[in-house]
């Protein structure tokens, strides 16, 4: 077995939500579940397909989009995995609905962070061990952290 390291590579304007999931079908009700989450969402979707002729499935709504999910599930290339790569929105307004489709089994990361992801090859094929989401913590929030974390939710909507 063989681990390695890969990188994300997405726009820094861009969310990315990765996961896995279980069947074919997955393309089409993750498409659903997005596109009825936030009417007019701007994303691609890719799917590495484990069996069969083991395709990269692909929809969405943006054609620039749907290529760079597609380029990263071509990097990542384990199966059964996705990637949801969002302009526009944020993973919250979407992330009851993508995991509440029948066919995902799991939820490595969502996030607008620079991403690696951890994956075993075997001979068989890939599999992603997990993620590291961001850097690590450089200290604990002050007061003024703690000002500027809720001012930040206001600006953004998310708070009165």
């Amino acid at each position: 077995m063989e681990l390695k390291n890969l990188q994300l590579n997405f726009p820094e304007d861009c969310n990315i939500i990765l996961g896995q999931s279980h069947f074919i079908k997955t393309v089409e009700d993750l498409y659903e579940a997005m596109v009825n989450s936030v009417p007019g969402i701007k994303f691609g979707l890719a799917f590495c397909e484990a069996s069969g002729p083991c395709l990269i499935r692909k929809d969405g709504t943006d054609t620039a989009l749907i290529e760079i999910a597609v380029e990263n599930m071509r990097n990542v290339a384990a199966g059964h995995s996705f990637i949801i790569v969002m302009r526009d929105s944020f993973p919250i307004n979407v992330l009851p609905a993508v995991k509440a489709c029948r066919e995902v089994v799991n939820i490595f990361c969502a996030t607008a962070n620079s991403v690696q992801v951890i994956v075993a090859e075997t001979q068989q094929g890939r599999g992603i061990l997990g993620v590291i989401d961001g850097a690590s913590p450089k200290g604990v929030e002050l007061d003024t952290d703690i000002t500027h974390r809720k001012r930040f939710l206001q600006d953004i909507g998310y708070k009165r």
